[in-house]
């Protein structure tokens, strides 16, 4: 008999050799049912995969993550199944899952259509039908080379090559076709249910302009037709929402030929943005940090010391000043400590919080760019935390509360990651533990679940990412907090402790918008332009019926103006239904309709956004009622 523990930490006892997929029927049918893959001693494995020590096993379904992966993966094998059916001639490169979705990139003489995604469509259901179980195969190194070059496909072997010799291959059937691949899958064909092909892009092999230009088709898939048709209707949603379209038409910024990847923000953008950063600037205030500005441009030592210069030079922009390099900084981080250095502190003084609204600009490729959320130069809401090695699991909570109350204002939820050393660091394992830990002791402090990305973090120090969920269910990563043992180390920041003597602080890098520009992109698709109160550029539109009102209209924003609110007149000579209409396009939060009525009795015909007509409002009970919105951030 052998022991399985389960993902609840109970044990289980079955005969050696079970399948995964007799303990999933054992522990539930239902669970069986919906069973797709598993995660066998901390590796993905197949249902029919046999147990044949003691072991952990957690059964994977579509609501987990890396069952989602295994249920698109497996999808993607099918329509490479289908394409083949119908285009015997074709070379397949690579099929993998992706966020929502899957793609398969294909070598094929001629270009597929919108009509061959049709046809596509309808083979993957016939496939779908048949019920084709997923066959794993294992062969060697040598023969699968020779499978896979008398079968023409010459990217399969490639990266067939690129694997040790001494390595085993697997492949998985399904019917009459055979792809490369590592697994797991679906038990079968017809555990797949409803599937869209989405879309066709061209895409280089494996990433490099140098090689061959293929044709990738993207899809998704979901076990359930009412899935599929949310998630399509979350996409269309999406669109109406893009923020670049939106920005546009209300007029907050625009992207220019003569300016790629750097934005314009115009007078409506500006308030928005505005709002934005007096609000950052209040909280910051409140939460004992002061603030600073440090220059854009500094010499290429500074960033030759931070480790920049060799960690992260094809993303910086570099110029000359009297012959000498310099470089416009990609992060604000060694301008603060080059401020700290500046003058001597004791122990008494940290921690030390410097926060910075700071203009860093990173060179993004063309193809990369999309409106604010990716572009070449940004305003990082940075902040550096100097401090006691005692001091860092406070430090570190006091900053996931004041994100937090950041992200509740906005009505944003989120999840934490941890993301650890990556490949490329500078630092010794053990100064990285040293920082992992602390960073997952703050976490668990805090009481809060997290996700741990393996070799995700920056090049001096691991980080806590936070990424929200927006009403659509997008998630963005925003806030970010990243421990940091390096840098004091690189520059000699110094204290002198109790004893004295000199020491060395630690530092904390993090941000709570992370780009202003790219968390205002998130905020117009979040509230598709329909923004708060507080934050509208413009709060109330006052809108005359007839000429006579002009005159009350202008008392009426005196008065806003001289209560803080932001209004305008609409007093052209057009109809009052199509003043309304003109400004729910703009997405006003108010409207006060002046007619003459309004002018005899010194009030207001109110309307509210999403809520209709609310009335007749006497003017001073009209401005209260907009600035208690403004002050509770409605």
């Amino acid at each position: 008999m052998i022991k399985i523990t389960l993902k609840d930490g109970s044990v289980k006892e079955y005969e050696k050799g079970t399948k995964v997929i007799d303990i999933a029927n054992d522990i539930s049918r239902g669970l069986a049912k919906n069973a797709l893959a598993a995660i066998l001693n901390g590796k993905k494995a197949d249902l029919e995969t046999p147990v044949t020590e003691d072991s952990t096993l957690d059964i994977l379904t579509f609501d987990s993550e890396e069952g989602r992966d295994v249920y698109r993966h497996s999808t993607a094998h099918i329509m490479a199944q289908a394409v083949k059916n119908l285009k015997p001639g074709v070379k397949f490169g690579i099929g993998p899952s992706i966020a929502d979705g899957f793609y398969y990139d294909f070598d094929l003489p001629e270009n597929f259509s919108a009509e061959d995604l049709e046809k596509i469509e309808k083979e993957i259901e016939k496939i779908i039908k048949e019920d084709y179980p997923f066959e794993r195969i294992e062969v060697s190194r040598e023969e699968a080379i020779r499978m896979f070059e008398e079968a023409g496909e010459n990217y399969k072997v490639e990266l067939i090559r690129d694997l040790p010799e001494d390595a085993v291959i697997s492949c998985y059937r399904q019917g009459d076709f055979v792809d490369l691949c590592a697994g797991p899958h679906v038990p079968s064909t017809g555990k797949i249910k409803s599937v869209k092909l989405m879309s066709l892009a061209g895409a280089y092999w494996r990433g490099s302009e140098k090689n061959k230009m293929l044709q990738r088709i993207y899809g998704t898939c979901f076990p359930k037709k009412s899935m599929l048709d949310e998630h399509l209707f979350r996409l269309e949603e999406a669109k109406k929402r893009d923020h670049r379209k939106l920005g546009a038409e209300l007029e907050l910024f625009t992207m220019e030929d003569e300016g790629p990847g750097f934005p314009f923000f115009h007078p409506k953008g500006m308030i928005l943005r505005n709002e934005l950063e007096s609000f950052w600037r209040q909280q910051h205030k409140k939460a004992g940090y002061q603030e600073i500005r440090t220059p854009i441009i500094l010499n290429r030592t500074l960033w030759e010391q931070s480790g920049h210069w060799d960690h992260y030079q094809e993303n910086m922009y570099f110029t000359k000043i009297d012959d000498v390099d310099f470089a416009v900084k990609p992060m604000n981080c060694p301008g603060s400590i080059l401020i700290y250095r500046s003058k001597l502190h004791s122990y008494r003084d940290l921690p030390i919080r410097m926060a910075e609204l700071g203009l860093v600009h990173r060179h993004e490729l063309s193809g990369a760019l999309h409106g604010l959320m990716r572009v070449r130069c940004f305003t990082q809401d940075d902040a550096h935390i100097f401090m006691l090695p005692s001091q860092i699991t406070d430090e570190i909570i006091r900053v996931i509360d004041l994100i937090d109350n950041f992200y509740k204002v906005f009505g944003f939820e989120y999840h934490v990651e941890l993301s650890t050393k990556p490949e490329k660091a500078m630092g010794s394992d053990e100064i990285w533990d040293m920082a992992t830990d602390s960073l997952k002791n703050a976490i668990e402090a805090r009481g809060m679940d997290y996700k741990v990305n393996e070799g995700d973090g920056a090049f001096y120090g691991p980080k806590i990412d936070f990424h929200l969920t927006d009403c659509l269910g997008r998630t963005w990563q925003c806030g970010t907090i990243q421990l940091d043992f390096l840098m004091p180390e690189k520059f000699d920041l110094t204290y002198v402790g109790e004893d004295g003597q000199k020491h060395r602080p630690v530092m904390i890098h993090r941000v709570v918008f992370g780009s202003i520009e790219r968390f205002i992109g998130i905020l117009i698709e979040h509230f598709a332009g329909a923004f708060p109160v507080w934050l509208s550029p413009v709060q109330v539109k006052i809108l005359t019926v007839t000429d006579r009102g002009l005159e009350y209209a202008q008392k009426i924003l005196q008065d806003m103006d001289d209560a803080g609110i932001r209004a305008e007149i609409d007093g052209r000579n057009e109809k009052i239904g199509y003043k309304i209409r003109e400004a729910q396009l703009e997405k006003v939060p108010y409207m006060a309709v002046i007619g003459d009525r309004e002018v005899e009795n010194g009030t207001a015909a109110v309307r509210k956004r999403g809520e209709g007509d609310k009335g007749a409002f006497g003017l001073s009970q009209f401005i209260e009622m907009v600035k208690e919105d403004i002050k509770n951030k409605c």
